[in-house]
């Protein structure tokens, strides 16, 4: 089937608009962005195959850092190259980022204010739904026999008690994910397909006449890429360094978020698990409920739900900042941490995106990408019990032994308001299938009302 019998490939500008229309549209954490993407890239416009968009998403699950705002960068950088890829990755974050940027300075000036504490006491509570309900989602797309389900509960058990590191459980994964593809190729091989529509898509189509020449590997390129997106990812904190020195709050965060696109495998949802040890326990930037505060508001924006490091940026430096005023130092180290955060996501995409495309068919490279998927699920359930615990309990006990490490909660400590707006929340979402916006909206409602009228 030639280009001809498919359907015609956007201009920039078209594609500049749905790259918008995404990015306002990106409520919900990975999981319904995802979604969101795929009815539309797939589903709507057909500009890509299913089994194509599948084979990038389990890429960008095998990155560090988020794995929506890679995704939607990877395919506009299939359609326009470069520049299609960063258009496309930017509009994703830039919406949120603005959002998110007023927020944390309404967040820093005004905590302690009753009104703004009810509040997000409904919101945490409601999170605590809207994670579960994204484990569900994520579980329904990755979970398809016993094996991936075996895969996703060894993952869980690593990290929730032995605490793995999170790149240790992504690569035995992958290396579960080989072998799995060699002696029993069916527990992880997903199915082809095209989407939906008649005629193929277009990035599909495209390919197929090979008039996709950017997609075709070279070390010339791979070198560019890499120079020119480490030197961007690295400016801005080399010019920090130059201005404050290299003991300032504001290098540390560059240091420590630069550390985390690197190191932080499996998702956002497993990035805020990291996050919100080293912030909270080792930093003290901020404090466990204000974590949690913080996932709140990013959860109630567009954008990728990565972008709470910008509240946690924001509270590092406002609070740490000096000799910066606190609002200047608060709005520097949030640009800090979401450029060293983000810029991060471009490189692996650029460099990494033609080999991918390369070792599309490759039922090894395909196994173990599909293996890594799997094992996310597992992580993602270890954030959730983490959330689980915090929200429900108001105090913990810790106990180690034979290897393991384990955050045990008082019972008598339980949270009755907080588990009862929990369980009205994912009764909403899971039963009756409201939306994230009315669920988050409404358990804030009646968390205001709880506190300040209640006099919980």
């Amino acid at each position: 089937m030639s280009v001809e019998d498919s359907q015609p490939p956007p201009s920039f500008a078209e594609a500049l608009g749905v790259w918008l229309k995404i990015g306002l549209l990106s409520f919900g954490g990975p999981a319904g962005q995802i979604a969101t993407m795929h009815r539309i890239l797939v589903e709507e416009k057909r500009w890509i195959g299913e089994a194509r968009f599948l084979h990038a998403l389990n890429y960008c699950m095998l990155l560090p850092g988020p794995e929506a705002t890679q995704l939607v960068t990877y395919v506009g950088w299939l359609l326009h190259r470069t520049p299609g890829g960063i258009v496309a990755g930017a509009l994703f974050v830039l919406p949120g980022f603005f959002v998110m940027l007023g927020l944390s300075a309404l967040y820093a000036g005004y905590q302690k204010v009753p009104f703004v504490e009810a509040l997000f006491f409904g919101i945490k509570a409601a999170v605590l739904a809207v994670v579960v309900e994204a484990l569900l989602r994520i579980g329904r797309r990755s979970i398809r026999n016993r094996a991936r389900a075996a895969l996703a509960a060894l993952a869980f058990v690593a990290i929730f008690l032995f605490h793995a590191p999170f790149p240790v459980v992504v690569l035995g994964a992958a290396l579960i994910g080989l072998a799995g593809a060699r002696i029993r190729p069916e527990w992880f091989a997903d199915a082809p397909g095209h989407g939906t529509g008649k005629g193929k898509p277009v990035v599909d189509a495209l390919i197929d006449e090979n008039k996709l020449t950017h997609i075709d590997p070279t070390p010339a390129r791979a070198l560019k890429v890499t120079l020119v997106w480490g030197a961007l990812w690295f400016a801005p904190l080399a010019a920090i360094v130059l201005w404050l020195g290299v003991g300032h709050v504001l290098v540390e965060e560059g240091l420590f978020f630069s550390k985390m696109a690197v190191v932080t495998f499996g998702g956002a949802y497993a990035v805020l698990a990291y996050v919100a040890q080293q912030a909270v326990a080792r930093y003290a930037w901020l404090a466990p409920g204000e974590m949690l505060d913080g996932l709140g508001m990013a959860e109630t924006t567009p954008g990728p739900l990565i972008l709470v490091l910008t509240f946690v940026g924001y509270l590092a430096a406002y609070r740490q900042g000096a000799p910066l005023s606190p609002l200047a130092g608060g709005m520097v180290g949030a640009f800090l941490t979401t450029w060293v955060t983000f810029v991060p996501c471009f490189l692996w995409i650029f460099l990494g995106a033609p080999y991918v495309e390369r070792l599309r068919g490759n039922k090894w490279a395909a196994g173990a990408l599909s293996a890594i998927t799997a094992a996310v699920v597992g992580v993602v359930l270890n954030l959730a019990v983490w959330f689980a615990l915090q929200v429900l309990f108001k105090a913990h006990n810790e106990w180690a032994g034979w290897g393991m490490r384990l955050d045990v909660p008082v019972l008598t400590s339980v949270d009755l308001p907080a588990l009862i707006l929990a369980g009205l929340s994912m009764l909403a979402m899971l039963r009756f299938k409201l939306g994230m916006a009315p669920v988050l909206a409404g358990a804030a409602a009646v968390g205001m009302g709880w506190r300040l009228f209640a006099g919980f």
